[in-house]
């Protein structure tokens, strides 16, 4: 018979087992945070106490490669310029055991004829050149997501459609080439879409196609099913061609119908996800009390791991945004300006 000091931590893991699907079943953890915490220590002990499995960044071409390399898939080039912190975070990372997912995105002016970042490269070869750079400096990064949120023309120009999901489609097919040449295990994120926008994503994944006809080559498709709406699984769908973390299903369902006659069957893996505790923000008018936030956590976690077309769901983000003056400040974290961790940390934490 059981001493009540061994049943009780019994109960306690069975209960777990209850709440939580099976690990082995889990979609990835993924999170967006910096790489250190508001008192200035590093911050990769806190994501590996959360049991984090991928930790997600920008890397932005335009800011590294201001003046053209003239050895453009050597990362040693002079014209690079890497940045420190992501330096910093590959390296923490892989002393956590955590593994690093890039969101490589923003055009130099150079490639793109003089205009600002969000406008593609002329040349497809100068991106996929730049992502062999990378792959280089980096060479244990193996999920590679390509550009971010494109159907949003503050992101991604030429915008509307087809033009935007067109251009795009032969940027994303050149990066699978060079980052699959480069090695065959890469996984290769492309889509990038998010709940609805000028360019919803249903249509931005219809007009998705090279002048070919075909569709670019990818190994997951990426998007950012933010909502107001509670996860608890709902049939009715966002809207008409609008999926939000509620139309996962449906969505994966619509990804893989028009990649049927590829040979490739997409799953999703959905980078960023949040809901804000207590007040809206100056990017979202939506929010719950903090008590809250950690129940829309465990939902969110409760729908991933429930589909096996998910391959991982990401949070938005480690640490609230210090107060502004306005009282619109980004409460989305994990952990409030200071540090302190709220009721929402113990829920990431507790997901598979």
């Amino acid at each position: 018979m059981l001493s009540s000091s061994r049943l009780l931590p019994l109960l306690a893991t069975l209960i777990a087992l209850v709440a939580w699907p099976s690990a082995a079943n889990a979609a990835e953890k993924a999170i967006w945070g910096p790489t250190h915490l508001p008192n200035g220590t590093p911050a990769f002990p806190t994501y590996k106490d959360l049991g984090v499995d991928t930790y997600q960044s920008f890397l932005r071409w335009h800011h590294i490669a201001s003046a053209r390399p003239l050895r453009p898939q050597d990362p040693n080039d002079p014209a690079y310029k890497w940045p420190a912190h992501f330096d910093d975070a590959v390296k923490q990372a892989a002393s956590s055991g955590i593994k690093v997912a890039p969101v490589v995105m923003g055009s130099p002016g150079w490639a793109n004829g003089g205009r600002h970042w969000r406008w593609a490269p002329k040349s497809n070869r100068d991106y996929a050149d730049f992502l062999v750079a990378v792959s280089r400096r980096y060479p244990n990064i193996r999920r590679w997501q390509i550009w971010g949120e494109p159907s949003h023309p503050s992101n991604f120009q030429p915008g509307g459609l087809p033009a935007s999901a067109r251009r795009y489609a032969t940027l994303l097919d050149a990066a699978y080439v060079a980052l699959k040449k480069r090695n065959s295990s890469n996984i290769v994120i492309g889509g990038m879409t998010f709940t609805s926008a000028t360019v919803t994503p249903v249509r931005f994944l219809q007009e998705l196609r090279l002048p070919s006809g075909k569709r670019p080559r990818l190994s997951w498709w990426g998007h950012n099913p933010f909502s107001r709406r509670y996860p608890d699984g709902r049939t009715q769908t966002y809207s008409r061609y609008g999926r939000d973390i509620n139309d996962m299903d449906v969505f994966a369902r619509e990804v893989q119908s028009a990649y049927r006659n590829t040979g490739i069957r997409p799953k999703l893996w959905l980078s960023e996800f949040t809901i804000q505790s207590d007040h809206g923000s100056s990017t979202f008018n939506f929010y719950v009390p903090r008590n809250q936030q950690d129940d829309w956590i465990k939902a969110a976690f409760g729908l991933a791991n429930k589909q096996s077309s998910i391959a991982g769901l990401g949070w938005l983000s480690l640490v609230d945004d210090k107060p502004r003056p306005d009282h619109l400040e980004k409460n989305w974290g994990l952990l409030d300006w200071k540090g302190a961790k709220k009721p929402a940390y113990y829920a990431y934490r507790r997901a598979p």
